[in-house]
């Protein structure tokens, strides 16, 4: 079906932070799969692993248990200090869970139509619920009736926030990114996971926290809520880096919200298989063993500072901005023409929000590769404007 248009190239082969097409042209690849393959293409531990695990069992159902689930499981709670996890096949069935999840906890609070709160600008996925969610007309747009039970405010305001505890006696829950990927890599305030926390404890909601695309080392911690003191979620979704490329979701939970489901209330047939959850395994076992979440730190932080400069005072540049290795570069006009002109350079980028240059390289980059995505790209940005 036509729900993609793609660009004039193929890719047959990767290695590291490189993909190979069809006719042998090696690319730069600063789009990672929108922030999948974090520790970068045909990993070799990653890939031994999937071929072992496939000659071994691939799928049971979680009608048995999986001693692989079961570890993932363990692993990921222990990382994120939550209690418990539901497994699915990608980010937005993650997202599903935790608002299946909200509502479940409003009903057992006695709320007969739980609302819960979410951000303009926001991205949380394409199902009807997930759609409903997000904060985009376009992305709604043709499939009204949207689901209702959301209550939009503007990201990074508090106060108004604030304004709905005051008016509004159905929320339960709170979901919102730690940062705005899709929405053009927008970061909030320092401070703003921490108040919402303390909303949502003020008023007995659930806060929870979409890392999808920052979770897994992506902004320089493990999850973007470690980088305030005071912010740890109810409930967080990841997906994109968890499986590196292989389909896997996970919601997890905790305190009282890990206690919400029970046997029945919810269910995924692929969720949680052998394979997946030996990819992410996996992957878990690579970053425990090197450094990536530091490196992908200090990169990160180098590319800002390197395009910060670059880029200062031109004249059509709105904004440069960035945590870890998500970096926006937003410029006055729509910019979409700047991913084909990338690709005839050998590099791969992303536009979001029509007008934001959005960079999300594996994590795995050196300085070399991240000074050819910084030359290669501001080239590009001040010729276009020029144009």
């Amino acid at each position: 079906m036509s729900t993609y248009a793609p660009l004039p190239v193929a890719f047959k082969s990767g290695k590291g932070a490189y993909l190979t097409d069809t006719n042998g042209k090696d690319y730069l690849d600063a789009v990672a799969g929108v922030a999948v393959c974090s520790l970068g293409h045909a990993h070799p531990r990653i890939a031994e692993a999937l071929a072992e695990q496939a000659r071994t069992l691939i799928h049971t159902s979680n009608l048995y248990q999986i001693p692989h689930q079961i570890e993932l499981g363990e692993r990921l709670c222990a990382l994120a200090s939550m209690d418990k996890v539901f497994f699915s096949n990608s980010g937005a069935e993650a997202n599903e869970a935790a608002v299946k999840l909200a509502r479940l906890y409003g009903k057992k609070q006695g709320v007969e139509k739980p609302n819960i709160i979410v951000a303009s600008g926001s991205f949380h996925g394409r199902t009807l619920a997930t759609l409903s969610a997000t904060g985009s007309r376009k992305v709604q747009a043709g499939f009204s009736p949207l689901v209702s039970g959301f209550v939009r405010v503007d990201y990074n305001d508090i106060e108004a926030i604030k304004k709905i505890a005051e008016i509004n006696s159905d929320v339960v829950a709170i979901l919102v990114e730690p940062v705005q990927g899709e929405g053009g890599v927008i970061v909030p305030d320092k401070g703003y996971l921490s108040q919402i926390r303390q909303i949502c404890d003020d008023n007995n909601w659930l806060m929870m926290l979409d890392e999808i695309q920052t979770g897994m080392g992506r902004t320089g911690k493990m999850f973007a809520f470690q980088h305030e003191e005071n912010a740890r979620p109810d409930v967080m979704t990841l997906a994109k880096a968890l499986g590196n490329g292989v389909p896997i979701g996970a919601c997890l939970a905790a305190g009282k919200a890990a206690e919400v489901f029970s046997p029945g209330t919810h269910g995924s047939t692929f969720g949680g298989n052998p394979l997946t959850t030996r990819a992410a395994l996996t992957v878990l076992d690579v970053f425990e063993s090197t450094n990536v979440v530091a490196d992908a730190a200090e990169m990160g932080c180098y590319l800002l500072e390197q395009f910060q400069a670059e880029l200062r005072g031109l004249e059509g540049v709105v904004a440069v901005r960035g945590k870890g290795m998500m970096i926006g570069i937003e410029l006055s006009k729509s910019c979409g023409d700047l991913v084909k002109l990338a690709l005839e350079k050998q590099l791969l980028i992303n536009v979001t929000a029509d007008k934001t240059v959005r960079l999300l390289p594996p994590l795995i980059i050196n300085k070399e590769q991240a000074n050819t995505i910084v030359t290669t790209l501001v080239e590009l940005i001040k010729a276009f404007l020029k144009g």
